[in-house]
């Protein structure tokens, strides 16, 4: 892994972490604070939130500045807000430390990935999307499970202040590894940035991408009541199946990337259309807590197989001015994440069961088929620019 795309991977670990460890602490941020699980999981929305919001403004903030600086900037951004969550006093001050934090994570990945691409080959370009990416999985396998034992054994804030560490890491990292004369901003600037915008095949991306997400987070933002009250495990057995769940994230990249350089819109449809199954596949046979480990394991093996095919999607077919655009598709990913964890709180206090919340997951999974399938028939009829996918 090249230098560079390794200081940017440890980053995206930090980020990673401070995502999705709330999601294996809801209980006992939830006892803590004096609100119920599915209040709790609204700082899963609030930080996706945060990162819908934050992201255009960083990005256009930022759009005449060198890349290098911005992303040592955004990284810091993330150790005061983690140390803002630990010490945060009540529910909604917690809030909105997760909302600040969540400010920079767009523009970071957004940036990132377009600084990741440009320090490899064209047709390698997913690939190394994929590699930064890396550090997003490798939160999943050690960054969660590790950052959910801690919170059971020593409180959550325990959990935010260990992030507060690694991040100081990922700021020195990305400071000493990144080269200075990093690709730069686009010439045409800002206006250039938003000109591009206007191409439907990067609002579709987006679409499929928030789409994918909501699938996911409608289900997994209340992964651990479901585990131990509809598959019977224990509490310290969800940590081991995040761990497979991360495992899989992991494996599901490498192979995105790959896929993605080869056949980008087949792999998205096909992968989409297996998460669909899965979903089905849970609400069947989720009551076996065998069938529901291995089901976590291949559901989070598929989320991320379509990752780096859709950011390189955007990248390219936002060439002329991308850093906007790869940044606003983070924002659509986490569009998604607020809208699954809301329409699964929502569908929780209509009265759905935890074990009927997979169907929830297969109906959005479906309709981003149904947007990719029209995103393929579009190339079709007029071929968009994606070297990616075509060498």
């Amino acid at each position: 892994m090249p230098l560079p795309i390794l200081a940017l991977a440890i980053a995206s670990f930090c980020i990673g972490t401070t995502e999705f460890v709330i999601m294996g602490l809801l209980p006992e941020v939830a006892a803590d604070l004096g609100v119920t699980i599915p209040a709790a999981g609204l700082l899963v929305t609030g930080y996706a939130l945060g990162v819908v919001f934050g992201a255009p403004v960083v990005a256009m903030a930022t759009a005449h500045l060198p890349r290098k600086p911005v992303l040592v900037g955004l990284a810091a951004l993330f150790v005061v807000g983690n140390l803002f969550c630990a010490i945060a006093p009540n529910y909604w001050l917690l809030m909105a430390a997760r909302v600040f934090t969540a400010f920079g994570h767009g523009a970071f990945f957004g940036i990132g990935s377009v600084v990741a691409a440009s320090l490899v080959p064209r047709n390698k370009r997913a690939s190394a999307i994929a590699l930064m990416f890396a550090g997003l999985t490798l939160a999943n396998i050690l960054g969660v499970p590790a950052g959910t034992a801690l919170g059971e054994a020593f409180g959550w804030r325990a959990t935010f202040l260990a992030v507060v560490g690694i991040g100081l890491i990922s700021v020195a990292a990305i400071a000493w590894l990144v080269p200075s004369d990093v690709t730069e901003p686009s010439g045409g600037g800002l206006r250039a940035e938003v000109r591009v915008l206007g191409k439907l095949q990067v609002w579709l991306a987006m679409l499929i991408a928030a789409l994918t997400s909501a699938s996911l987070f409608a289900v997994f933002t209340y992964i651990k009541p479901y585990l131990t009250g509809v598959s019977g495990l224990s509490t310290a057995a969800v940590t081991w199946v995040l761990l497979l769940f991360g495992a899989g994230m992991t494996i599901g990249n490498i192979i995105g990337g790959r896929l993605a350089d080869w056949k980008l819109m087949p792999t998205v449809i096909a992968t989409l259309l297996l998460m669909a199954l899965l979903f089905v596949g849970f609400m069947q046979f989720g009551t076996i807590a065998s069938v529901a480990i291995g089901i976590v394991f291949l559901w989070g093996l598929l989320i991320f197989v379509v990752v780096p095919p859709l950011q390189i999607r955007v990248v390219e077919a936002a060439s002329e001015g991308p850093n906007l655009a790869a940044t606003l598709n983070q924002g659509a990913f986490n569009v998604g994440n607020a809208g699954g964890a809301w329409i699964g709180g929502v569908a929780l206090s209509s009265g759905v069961s935890y074990a009927g919340l997979p169907l929830v997951g297969a109906v959005l999974a479906l309709l981003a088929v149904a947007v990719a399938v029209l995103s393929a028939a579009l190339d079709r009829r007029a071929p968009v620019t994606l070297h990616a996918a075509a060498e």
